[in-house]
């Protein structure tokens, strides 16, 4: 019953604060994709937010999202707002270098925030030549240490394109994909160009790889945005 509460309460306040930030939020296009950009009247810095599972957000008419709601990232995308950024979150069939040229006409520095599989759709980007000037991600698949080789480090190949880049990770993090054992080899493999913030706490609720669980850092929201927003 306070887990779902909980839950509840999480809406209402996004509920809330999307209704205070409703003039600023809008669906916009970049390239074949449709995004939702959340902008401040006067940013301080813009954030390009990369969610896990299939990527697919459901962008309707006037910024809406349909889908995804409770990816870690998809329900704090106000905070970010709140804290003076312009925010805008992507499908998963974005050309990611597009969406940083086109945030970037708003404000710099431009920070991408991806996470759990988003960390992929990153990655590819980045290899296909997006140049955020800084990355963060959470949850991320990394290194084959994190339970697979589709992972950051092999999508690159080297870290040398790799921009300066946060890792937030869980230490309790169960999803097979995402094992907390692939940290320190993508910390070491990024030869200086990355570092990582451990979080613990927080609340372990039902599939490991989904949003209520460690993995998507339940109960943690204020921190993982304090230190996304904190860096860049």
């Amino acid at each position: 019953m306070k887990r779902k509460l909980s839950f509840i309460l999480l809406a209402l306040m996004q509920l809330l604060l999307m209704c205070s930030g409703s003039l600023a939020q809008q669906t916009v296009s970049i390239g074949d994709s449709k995004a939702v950009l959340l902008r401040p009247s006067d940013p301080k810095a813009s954030v390009i937010l990369m969610p896990g599972g299939d990527g697919r957000i459901g962008v309707g008419v006037g910024g809406t999202i349909t889908k995804e709601l409770n990816n870690q990232l998809v329900r704090t995308r106000m905070s970010y707002f709140q804290r003076g950024f312009a925010v805008l979150i992507v499908d998963a069939d974005v050309d990611l270098a597009q969406a940083v040229q086109f945030i970037a006409e708003i404000k710099r520095p431009v920070t991408v925030i991806a996470t759990s599989r988003g960390t992929l759709r990153a990655a590819r980007g980045i290899a296909d030549g997006a140049r955020p000037d800084a990355l963060v991600l959470t949850s991320g698949f990394l290194t084959n240490e994190s339970g697979g080789r589709e992972n950051v480090a092999n999508i690159l190949g080297t870290p040398r394109d790799l921009p300066h880049t946060l890792v937030i990770h869980h230490r309790h993090d169960g999803c097979h994909w995402t094992s907390p054992a692939g940290v320190d080899p993508f910390i070491h493999w990024a030869a200086g160009r990355a570092r990582v913030e451990w979080l613990d706490g927080g609340i372990a609720s039902g599939n490991p790889c989904k949003a209520r669980a460690y993995h998507g850092f339940n109960g943690l929201d204020e921190q993982v945005v304090s230190l996304a927003a904190g860096f860049h």
